[in-house]
């Protein structure tokens, strides 16, 4: 069995997992398919998680306006991944266009949540509480990635789904 990871290091180390297959969709030598369907998974799972997990303590701490400023990023950049995973022609014109948009939304989304999310889990919870966190909020992100949550149908029935909340 291994041992509980803190919720915030699970995140952060999410983070520069998405921000690594960012760079790997921009490279033409990668697999540039793979990182994106890859991309897609980890940040749905890591956004659901994340939402089941940290956000309702947030909201007990009194931070529910963190927490809609966080799904409001979080919703437009699963959008942008929405338009993304509909392009026809990796490396086309339009491709270019659309990654440049999901760096930038997805980096102002990791931004925001590392300067407010993570920093309030640090300053609120201790370790054996973020650590009771990352167990829910792995099982929970597992989960998802096993069920291939980040497909085109599934990214989107999120964006529907954020259309009518």
């Amino acid at each position: 069995m291994t041992p509980a990871q803190d919720v915030v290091e699970l995140i952060l180390e999410d983070h520069r997992t998405m921000e690594d297959l960012l760079r790997l969709m921009r490279n033409t030598e990668a697999d540039r398919e793979t990182a994106l369907h890859d991309f897609a998974h980890l940040m749905i799972a890591h956004g659901e998680a994340e939402r089941a997990s940290v956000h309702p303590v947030l909201v007990s701490f009194g931070d529910a306006d963190t927490v809609e400023r966080i799904e409001a990023v979080h919703q437009e950049a699963v959008k942008v991944l929405f338009a993304i995973l509909q392009v026809r022609e990796i490396g086309s014109a339009e491709w270019d266009w659309r990654l440049q948009q999901l760096a930038s939304v997805t980096a102002r989304h990791m931004d925001q949540q590392e300067r407010t999310l993570v920093n309030r889990v640090r300053e609120g919870l201790g370790r054996r509480c973020r650590e009771e966190l990352g167990v829910g909020f792995a099982r929970t992100e597992a989960d998802l990635l096993t069920a291939r949550c980040g497909s085109v149908a599934g990214v989107h029935r999120m964006v529907c789904a954020g259309a009518s909340a």
